[in-house]
């Protein structure tokens, strides 16, 4: 066992692939907490490797995919300033202000100039516009949608004017109010108007597809598949929304499961493009069904690698991170007991790990799993790691 343990490679791309029967079209590297520009640069320096030397050309985050779309027009041809981007194409609050993801998109923009377009990166956000508290009007995804067709397709076949959207949406703050999260009847997701705009969103998607042909001609590729875009958010919203006023017990599990959904068909479309990297938290991209407790409820559902694996098979790779400690949130030295802490003992800094080889090399010895006495970190599950293609162990995360 202590073999297989030692058998580590330096956290590079070509190491990467050596673990890995061919190149995935979706390769997923997984953080086990949010926040840390630590971990955000070993991705930014895995992403500039695989760019260089195994072709990939897209990197998706775990942001908002509306807002991600600002910094893919600033990477690929320079729309906005570099301060604008980092304050409007992120989400989640921890991502625009960080160091690391300001790098990143920074070298993106900086290898694309001057670049033809087929060799131009790419970034997109592949999180619905949600956050924990609630969701986003659709009004954004649904209007944009709606304005795309109109400019290519006859009147006559819109289900719809803008101005029935409009009224149907009403007010913004009727969608996003924060309320609803917690309390069904605060949420206008089974409202009349709700129920209609649903109908009508589910048409547009239709007539969008039945005019591929048509559309991929008339304007571009990269214009349709972002049309796409629109039509998944405003439908996967609108369903969201329609759940958030269910008031049956399985509320909560639609909930995260319509947000794994979201976050699985983005990524599907990603890897339509060619191959790409995906960063996320460890529990959106393993192959394991993910669960979770909610005051005294317990959540379990498929996580959005679970269902991206599910229909790329060997074109989906998952690396999990893991961590020895960040010792300013309190997460000291790893038990030696424990997966973390067998990787600690060794003397790299950081490095990748065969995870099958290792899984077996343990047999059912598992190690025990560690406790996280830092609520925003979550450890490696020894029970998962035969679901991993490969571990990245960081042994110390440094304060910013």
């Amino acid at each position: 066992m202590a073999t297989d343990i030692k058998h580590t490679h330096a956290v590079e791309a070509a190491a990467v692939m050596r673990l890995l029967p061919a190149r995935p079209r979706l390769l997923a590297l997984g953080e086990p907490t949010h926040g840390e520009d630590t971990l955000l640069d070993l991705r930014n320096e895995l992403f500039r490797q695989l760019v260089e030397q195994e072709g990939y050309r897209t990197i998706a985050i775990e942001s908002d995919c509306m807002m991600g779309l600002v910094v893919d027009d600033y990477v690929t041809s320079g729309t906005g300033t570099l301060d604008e981007v980092m304050e409007r194409g992120f989400s989640h609050g921890w991502f625009n202000g960080s160091a690391a993801n300001r790098e990143l998109v920074r070298w993106m923009r900086a290898y694309n100039d001057g670049r033809p377009a087929s060799e131009r990166l790419h970034f997109a956000g592949f999180d619905g516009p949600l956050e924990i508290t609630g969701a986003a009007s659709p009004r954004q995804a649904l209007t944009a949608l709606h304005g795309y067709l109109a400019a290519w397709v006859g009147a006559d076949l819109l289900p719809c004017t803008a101005e029935t959207l409009d009224r149907l949406l009403g007010a913004d703050d009727r969608w996003t109010n924060p309320a609803a999260m917690m309390d069904p009847a605060q949420s206008v997701g089974q409202s009349a108007e709700a129920r209609e705009l649903r109908l009508l969103a589910d048409d547009l998607v239709v007539l969008l597809d039945a005019q591929t042909p048509h559309l991929i001609t008339a304007a571009s590729r990269d214009d349709w598949d972002r049309a796409r875009l629109y039509g998944r958010t405003a439908t996967g919203l609108l369903r969201y929304h329609f759940w958030m006023a269910d008031t049956s017990p399985s509320r909560m599990t639609r909930l995260v499961s319509l947000r794994a959904q979201m976050m699985a068909d983005n990524l599907l479309a990603v890897a339509e493009w060619g191959p790409a990297l995906a960063h996320a938290h460890n529990g959106h991209l393993q192959r394991d069904k993910s669960t979770m407790r909610m005051g005294d409820l317990p959540l379990e559902w498929w996580s959005a690698g679970a269902l991206v694996s599910a229909h790329l098979g060997e074109g989906y790779a998952f690396l999990s991170t893991a961590l020895g400690t960040i010792r300013h949130q309190g997460v000291d030295t790893p038990p030696p007991d424990t997966v973390e802490g067998l990787l600690y003992a060794l003397p790299e800094d950081r490095y990748v790990v065969d995870a099958p080889r290792l899984a077996t090399a343990l047999g059912d010895a598992r190690p025990a799993p560690r406790v996280s006495p830092y609520y925003g970190y979550s450890p490696l599950d020894p029970a998962h790691l035969a679901g991993n293609d490969g571990i990245v162990f960081v042994k110390d995360v440094l304060q910013s």
